[in-house]
């Protein structure tokens, strides 16, 4: 259950709205950590109902690995590649290690990736969903960037997080984003009286709502400190 998200979801409803009526779009979701980014993304799963869903997590272990991210989001339909041109398919089968001696064409990759998504759709509508952006290696930041300014009239949906606040960042020059930032105190107490047996008087929420700055993970870890 999501408390005090309203503006978010229906943001990214319309979005999946838009996809699904031939509309692309993308959002890019930005908030600290523990802020509900990642349930928000969760949330946007359950809602794609008849749609094809790709998902991929920036590891910062892997950020200076080129193409991983894009690896791990389209790895479930490579079996996909044949659809494309012949010069995309060597791009996209270089990028992966699957072609010998295939060169490194940034370009062509990203183009390959589109392409490769739209192909995609005319099964059904895609949604590529993408969390821990600022981990994305630069190589797949880039390609997905590329794909998420030119899908207007697709039926595809790229749906980013990007956490506040590491020294690593996502930049999305041009892309629409929205802020998430902690809730407020009536949220904030619908998210406790989950987790908490006992009522929680206002003076108190009041004050640890302005202790934690409304972050949901630091308020659903509160209840092991609370005594009656």
């Amino acid at each position: 259950m999501l408390y005090g998200r309203d503006p978010e979801r229906s943001a990214i409803t319309a979005l999946l709205d838009g996809a699904r009526a031939a509309r692309g779009g993308v959002l890019v979701l930005r908030g600290r950590p523990g802020v509900g980014k990642s349930a928000l993304l969760d949330d946007a799963v359950a809602a794609a109902a008849g749609m094809r869903v790709l998902r991929a997590t920036g590891v910062e272990s892997e950020f200076d690995l080129p193409f991983a991210a894009l690896h791990q989001l389209l790895r479930p339909v490579l079996g996909h590649t044949d659809r494309l041109p012949a010069p995309q398919a060597d791009a996209l089968g270089a990028a992966f290690g699957l072609v010998a001696n295939g060169q490194d064409n940034r370009f062509l990759t990203s183009v390959a990736v589109l392409a490769m998504l739209d192909e995609l759709t005319t099964e059904s509508p895609v949604l590529c969903v993408i969390d821990d952006a600022q981990w994305l290696d630069d190589a797949s930041a880039t390609a997905l960037s590329f794909v998420a300014r030119r899908v207007e009239a697709d039926r595809i949906a790229v749906l980013f997080a990007a956490r506040d606040g590491d020294a690593r960042q996502f930049f999305a020059p041009g892309l629409p984003e929205l802020r998430v930032d902690g809730l407020e105190a009536e949220a904030a107490g619908e998210l406790l009286a989950e987790r908490v047996d006992v009522p929680i008087p206002p003076e108190v929420l009041s004050r640890l709502v302005e202790a934690t700055g409304g972050n949901p993970l630091a308020l659903v870890e509160l209840p092991s400190m609370i005594t009656p």
